[in-house]
């Protein structure tokens, strides 16, 4: 089962010259809900250029797989006869997740995908974590942050591609290993994700360069990809832990 799940979300974070955005929602119960676009156009595009018309159906013939309507993971891996598991916690989980893919039609080529996890509580949380000891998962990491309902306590030792470098790294071969740091670079173009609230925000306490406030209910995380590669850049605000507090 969580090599099923693995297998997709790989698919869906590496075929990639591309943008990510993502969007966490953080409501008053203390659960959080999570949606990631990923703009695969330009990479699409230059895949189909670059792929011999003799070729292009047999490349591009597992793209039609994905629904592009919001479909679970447990919908998608019972239709294809692949559900092995009675576990209710990790059919539970199963329901809560879902995806969908999005269709260019003018230029017949896959726009991109949406990956969602509706509603999870911290126990859910901990049920993820227990996949990635086995199978590295590429979410992102600041659904991972405490939130208690009120107050969301970030630590931005978060504010990486370590996730989804690690799955990379366990499918790739040694060769590409060592050449990781430049695949990343050549994988991701734009990466930013959208903190919201359902209350506004009180305060917030720490600073990062790539956190700032957008408005009364969200602050946004802009990452700085050359930064990141670069062990001698210098950031001017490097808070360890930021605590936004909501009304």
């Amino acid at each position: 089962m969580k090599k099923t799940i693995v297998l997709f979300l790989i698919s869906l974070f590496t075929l990639q010259s591309c943008s990510i955005n993502t969007e966490v929602l953080y409501h008053k119960d203390s659960a959080t809900s999570m949606i990631t676009d990923v703009d695969t156009r330009e990479f699409m595009a230059e895949m189909q250029a670059m792929t011999p018309d003799s070729l292009k159906q047999e490349k591009f013939k597992d793209i039609d797989r994905f629904p592009t309507v919001w479909t679970s993971m447990y919908d998608l891996i019972k239709k294809e006869g692949k559900l092995k598991t009675e576990n209710q916690d990790t059919i539970r989980i199963l329901k809560k997740v879902f995806l969908k893919s999005t269709k260019d039609d003018k230029n017949a080529i896959l726009a991109g995908f949406s990956f969602k996890m509706d509603h999870f509580t911290p126990n859910d949380y901990e049920i993820i974590k227990n996949f990635n000891k086995g199978e590295k998962l590429p979410f992102d990491q600041n659904v991972l942050n405490i939130w208690d309902g009120r107050t969301l306590t970030i630590n931005t030792d978060f504010f990486n591609l370590k996730n989804i470098e690690e799955v990379l790294k366990s499918k790739g071969s040694d060769e590409q290993t060592e050449k990781m740091e430049g695949m990343m670079m050549m994988f991701f173009k734009n990466i930013g994700t959208t903190l919201k609230f359902e209350n506004k925000i009180k305060s917030i306490t720490g600073k990062h360069d790539w956190l700032k406030q957008i408005d009364d209910y969200s602050v946004r995380i802009v990452y700085d990809l050359k930064a990141m590669n670069d062990k001698d850049a210098k950031l001017k605000n490097t808070d360890k832990k930021i605590v936004i507090v909501t009304e």
